[in-house]
């Protein structure tokens, strides 16, 4: 039985990167290019965004992985999974990320002439940040792949034997809506111990705490999808209480970070209040898309193929847009509705017109060919 509110919690939260990566152009982090005017209050909004939107997409893949496997074999399952990441991926490196790459080179001045001088002569040579070959906001697909492969041969012991061992643990941790927390447990040693001493990069070699929690994200959404109504009822029964502890758990790790001085007292504290948030919002938007979006329409069909084109072609569309307006005397709100129309505008454009209805290009964004009739 196909979870519409899984599809649209999926398209939803896509369709927030774009928004969050659009106000990364306006805010004092570290990111490509950036406005001539930077608005530090912007920070705590994209700050409560940035801390479960992407555990949300690993746990939702960790799910969607539950329903692959119940129609595919493990070699099916990663020859799949090769097609829809790896092709996308290498797509993306060779053709829609070096943009992004002549765009920064350009407003940092390391770059004179056009684009087809760049590219691809220049394009690919050295390992960003030093060099010029990446693979930017695509990074979530190496990083799922890499998950895929490893943890299919699990996934496929634990769908074939439901009834003994973790699952049957899961299931009786289920009957209480507290028992959903028993995840905060690995998530909390690893935000305390292991954070710290490992940044994320997004570069996969080395990146170990994002590589383990990120994981652990993806498994965990496999777990949580396998308890199937006993999750679902808890998450739908409990999403207002849930509301309110989330509201309460990210005011008091905005007062810890902006209060008191960093100590070891306070790393651990504030450890334990980001994952707790990162998870209360998890579960809140599973409760009231279970609520209220569990239900079919056109509009999601359509969003929901969508959905994957938006996200490779997305962040090279607004840094483009974003160089022709980082030097007007323009303010955030024109700057940001340019942005958000442009980048939705010209990424449903290109998906339209180009990706969606040729059949030769849409594997190469991870598209299904569609059968002749």
């Amino acid at each position: 039985m196909r979870r519409h509110d899984l599809d649209w919690l999926r398209v939803l939260v896509f369709a927030l990167l774009i928004l969050y990566h659009v106000g990364m152009f306006f805010v004092p982090w570290g990111w490509h290019i950036k406005n001539n005017v930077i608005y530090s209050w912007l920070v705590y909004p994209m700050l409560f965004l940035n801390q479960w939107r992407l555990p949300i997409l690993f746990v939702i893949s960790g799910m969607g992985t539950y329903y692959a496997l119940g129609k595919r074999t493990g070699k099916q399952f990663i020859w799949e999974r090769v097609k829809r990441l790896f092709i996308p991926l290498v797509i993306g490196m060779l053709l829609i990320v070096p943009p992004q790459i002549y765009i920064e080179r350009l407003a940092e001045g390391q770059l004179q002439g056009n684009y087809l001088q760049f590219w691809p002569s220049e394009a690919f040579v050295g390992i960003y940040p030093e060099g010029n070959l990446s693979w930017h906001h695509l990074w979530f697909l190496p990083y799922l792949l890499v998950f895929s492969i490893i943890l299919a041969p699990i996934f496929l012991r634990l769908r074939n034997n439901e009834n003994t061992g973790l699952i049957t643990w899961v299931n009786k941790k289920f009957n209480s809506p507290w028992g959903l927390f028993i995840f905060l447990v690995p998530l909390y040693i690893l935000e305390a111990l292991m954070e710290p001493f490992f940044p994320i990069t997004h570069a996969l070699v080395g990146d170990w705490f994002a590589l383990v929690n990120y994981g652990f994200m993806f498994f965990f959404g496999f777990l949580l999808i396998s308890a199937q109504d006993k999750f679902w009822h808890q998450v739908k029964t409990y999403r207002r209480t849930f509301l309110y502890l989330g509201i309460i758990s990210f005011t008091a790790f905005l007062a810890l970070i902006l209060l008191f001085e960093d100590t070891i007292y306070v790393h651990f504290s504030e450890a334990f209040l980001k994952v707790t948030n990162l998870w209360l919002w998890i579960l809140i938007c599973f409760g009231y898309a279970a609520t209220y979006l569990n239900k079919p329409s056109k509009i999601l069909s359509y969003a929901n193929e969508s959905v994957y084109p938006f996200y490779i072609l997305h962040q090279t569309v607004t840094i483009v847009i974003a160089y022709y307006l980082i030097d007007l005397p323009w303010g955030l709100f024109t700057k940001a509705t340019i942005l958000l129309v442009g980048t939705f505008g010209i990424s449903w454009i290109l998906y339209e017109f180009l990706i969606r209805r040729w059949s030769w290009i849409r594997p190469l964004f991870g598209l299904k060919v569609k059968s002749r009739r």
